[in-house]
């Protein structure tokens, strides 16, 4: 692995084929550079922050590759954004970086605009001044891709799906956040031509996801004798999407996608928050059973006060890009959640790791912190 630090400068011959990933050290970046770099050619570059959950050791089975490559730096910070497309000259960039937890975002909502708009925009003007200077035949293989996510559309209701031509109606501070990105990235696209695509995909779940979601957190509590936190009556509806799935399917949408065109990404798995708990409590039931004394982990969920302003219900229609690029998820929920508890278990050291002293798995959300 290369690391280089945000002042440090390295002769990088011109290559179409590299990429930039903002946000490779989070959940989601980092399986798309472990596919990019166990499936493709390309040469990736990793740019992120490291905070709380962005984490070097999601990507230590790519680590060592001559064609990965590390940048510590802020998307915020446009001078070392400005340096690092200089001297890599990557033919694309898959923005991935941003502040992503909703309960997070009703406690501190500042952090999440500096980094998903401020940081955003950071990107674009950068992208912009870069792109002209590129050949008549590199500026046409360009792109700026924007992963985003269904949140931005708000929340359905018993019925219908989230297409791409649903209204933006963001109801927490992230996904206003990320409806903001998203309209910055069409805007930049139509205002100064700039070749992008988004992305909006639905709820992930998979290996290497950070503890303060959902699934690793059932997980991590179980096994621990702790409570199962279920927010109110836990009939909150999402899509999931196996992380190595939408990976792939990123991958999909930036090599042969249309310019200018948005293209919503799930998993065709609607379940209720109480069904995915369940669902965990099952397997763990069959592959660690009577831990702590417990006839099955269901005896351990623990209705609690919802999260202010909860959606109640996502779901996506992906027939776009199953139709224009022919992508479909590979995993259903019962294979991807038996990976996921599985893996889980074989890497506890991992989820050891990553809990430091600033995230115990407590509550977050309730909005008692003044600003």
């Amino acid at each position: 692995m290369t690391i280089i630090t945000i002042r440090e400068y390295q002769d990088n011959k011109v290559n179409k084929e590299t990429l930039l990933i903002t946000g490779g050290a989070g959940f989601i970046g980092s399986a798309v550079i472990r596919y990019l770099i166990e499936e493709t050619e390309h040469t990736v570059v990793n740019i992120d922050k490291l905070t709380y959950a962005g984490n070097l050791d999601s990507l230590m089975p790519v680590a060592d590759d001559p064609r990965y490559h590390f940048e510590l730096a802020d998307i915020c910070d446009a001078e070392v954004m400005g340096d690092i497309f200089l001297r890599h000259q990557p033919s694309a960039i898959m923005h991935l970086a941003a502040e992503s937890h909703v309960d997070r975002s009703i406690d501190g909502p500042s952090e999440f605009i500096q980094t998903n708009v401020v940081g955003t925009c950071n990107l674009l003007e950068v992208a912009r001044n870069y792109w002209p200077g590129l050949s008549e035949e590199q500026q046409a293989n360009f792109r700026f891709h924007h992963v985003s996510t269904d949140e931005v559309y708000g929340s359905l209701g018993e019925t219908g799906l989230f297409t791409e031509e649903s209204r933006y109606e963001p109801n927490s501070p992230y996904s206003a956040s990320k409806a903001s990105s998203d309209h910055l990235v069409r805007a930049w696209h139509e205002t100064y031509g700039l070749p992008v695509v988004i992305t909006n995909c639905s709820n992930n779940y998979g290996p290497y996801q950070f503890p303060e979601k959902l699934i690793p957190l059932i997980i991590l509590n179980a096994l621990d004798g702790k409570a199962l936190p279920i927010y109110g009556k836990g009939d909150q509806i999402r899509d999931w999407l196996y992380v190595d799935d939408h990976a792939k399917s990123l991958y999909r949408v930036l090599s042969q996608g249309e310019v200018g065109e948005i293209y919503n990404i799930g998993g065709h798995n609607e379940k209720t928050n109480l069904e995915v708990v369940h669902t965990l409590c099952a397997h763990l039931d069959e592959l660690v059973p009577n831990r702590h004394g417990i006839d099955t982990y269901v005896d351990l969920i623990s209705y609690v006060e919802d999260r202010p302003g909860h959606d109640q219900r996502y779901a996506i229609d992906s027939s776009k890009i199953k139709r224009e690029l022919d992508w479909v998820p590979e995993e259903t929920f019962e294979s991807g959640m038996l990976k996921t508890v599985k893996w889980y278990l074989d890497n506890l050291e991992w989820c050891r790791r990553v809990q430091d002293g600033s995230y115990r798995r407590e509550r977050l959300g309730l909005n008692k912190t003044m600003y």
